[in-house]
């Protein structure tokens, strides 16, 4: 089991489900929305994308990602949001049956779907979140 962050830090991730993904490639920057389950026990978010995609294309040849999911609100007190950077990688073996068991737990539709399951391995989190303090950040690092 891998070190995770506090709990105000995932219970967010848990509550939410989609993330906007942020590739790079040469020097041009793409993003991406994406569904994603929260993988606790490895610290990482699970993601289905098809590999025709610009942003799987992408992360192949650079796999260093960032990605943020927010709240969405105009209420300055009640802002909150969490910015990411990891790898992705391509779960295989057991990892691949666990990923997507969690996957398929979190949107039970996508059975339906041939596409393949990713693994965003986290390695750092900073998290705003003005409940706690205008600008209040929590720190993660891996």
């Amino acid at each position: 089991m891998k070190e995770v962050p506090e709990e105000r830090i995932t219970g967010f991730i848990k509550k939410h489900h989609v993330l906007t993904l942020a590739t790079s490639v040469d020097g041009q920057a793409w993003c991406s929305n994406c569904f994603y389950a929260y993988f606790e026990d490895e610290n990482a978010l699970i993601i289905t994308s098809d590999r025709e995609t610009r942003h799987v294309k992408e992360f192949l040849q650079n796999s260093k990602v960032a990605a943020s999911i927010v709240l969405e609100t105009r209420i300055i007190g009640k802002i909150q949001g969490i910015q990411i950077t990891g790898q992705i990688t391509e779960p295989k073996g057991e990892m691949l049956i666990k990923c997507r068991k969690r996957y398929l737990h979190r949107f039970p539709y996508a059975a339906l779907m041939d596409t393949t399951l990713w693994m965003l391995n986290i390695d750092f989190i900073k998290m705003t979140d003005n409940n706690l303090g205008f600008g209040k950040k929590l720190i993660w690092k891996k």
